[in-house]
């Protein structure tokens, strides 16, 4: 009897996948707009015009530094796959695609558009598959534990509407269970590698697994230092406060898989923070954050590969010109 419901879900699914997805994004949708309309836009632009240009300065240098330490968990794939790309190609990959992705999401085809680019400089698809999973590991790996240690510590709560504060408490309990179970894996275990589905990935040594969750914590406390530091200055706005709800806005922008979180890391911010600070303030931090993390990184990030596809279609013609048929590197 199981078996059989197991394979009717199975034949229903992808028919009901499309109108689920369009059915909840059309809900999304709506629940911005009705809390759009409640927003005193003229006081966010005010808040957003008082920004210094001091702590607008700062606050970029930081994105800087976090896109730079996000763009060093690929220099972790490239060590323990072994290919031999060069570094400065590694970490314009990985700023390249971070910044798509970090916007659009599965929109640009997610790991797609990575394969896209690694594929050019010749790597099979079976080392990008591995650079894929090291990084998506790396970045996750310093995600549960901060998420783990703040949520079960209380420090961020949401309103009781929405989630009550004992479930949030076990879900960081969870995640910290998670961080655990991965690092005891990389110091106990007696294998080479672990497979999830057909994906194949040599399993870190110890002190690359220490590197990740240390990578990976840095990035993410980078993150919520950007925000705390364009957040409105209120003794309710602490540090931990500010982290705890950006990580809870990072994975309900993946649960929603609305591009970029576009409404969902406002609307917890809102949801934590809103009751405590003016609104317009704290809408004007969190759109400028939007800005600098997301929209500034996009457009360098675009015109890099905007050269990129030019140049490889250029050395493609000259290759067809000269009669070669194996394509040359391009450098990204």
């Amino acid at each position: 009897m199981a078996g059989k419901l197991r394979q009717r879900v199975r034949q229903w699914w992808p028919r009901l996948r499309r109108p689920l997805t369009l059915a909840f994004f059309a809900l999304v949708l709506w629940l911005l707009v009705s809390q759009a309309m409640t927003v005193e836009w003229a006081e966010v632009g005010a808040a957003m015009r008082a920004l210094s240009g001091a702590t607008l300065a700062l606050a970029m240098a930081l994105v800087v530094a976090s896109y730079l330490v996000y763009s060093t968990y690929d220099l972790l794939g490239r060590a323990l796959t072994g290919h031999d790309l060069p570094a400065t190609k590694v970490l314009s990959v990985s700023f390249v695609s971070y910044a798509f992705n970090l916007n659009f999401g599965a929109l640009v085809g997610g790991m797609a558009f990575r394969f896209r680019l690694y594929s050019r400089l010749g790597l099979s698809a079976a080392v990008i598959s591995r650079v894929l999973a090291m990084s998506v590991a790396t970045n996750w790996l310093g995600y549960v534990f901060l998420a783990g240690a703040l949520l079960l510590g209380g420090v961020v709560t949401l309103p009781e509407s929405w989630v009550g504060a004992g479930l949030l408490r076990a879900v960081g309990g969870v995640l910290l269970l998670v961080f655990v179970a991965y690092m005891v894996l990389t110091w106990l275990a007696r294998i080479d590698e672990i497979s999830v589905r057909e994906l194949r990935m040599p399993l870190p040594s110890r002190s690359m697994a220490l590197l990740q969750a240390g990578l990976s914590t840095l990035n993410w406390m980078l993150m919520g230092a950007i925000m705390f530091l364009l957040l409105p200055e209120h003794e309710a706005v602490t540090y931990p406060v500010v982290l705890g709800a950006l990580l809870l806005a990072a994975i309900a922008g993946v649960i929603s898989h609305v591009p970029a979180g576009l409404g969902v890391l406002e609307a917890v911010f809102v949801a934590v923070l809103g009751n405590l600070v003016p609104r317009g303030e704290l809408l004007a931090g969190v759109l400028a954050y939007r800005a600098l993390y997301y929209l500034v990184p996009l457009l360098i990030a675009a015109v890099v590969f905007a050269v990129t596809e030019v140049a490889a279609r250029r050395r493609g013609d000259a290759d067809t010109r000269a009669g070669r048929t194996q394509p040359g590197s391009v450098d990204v």
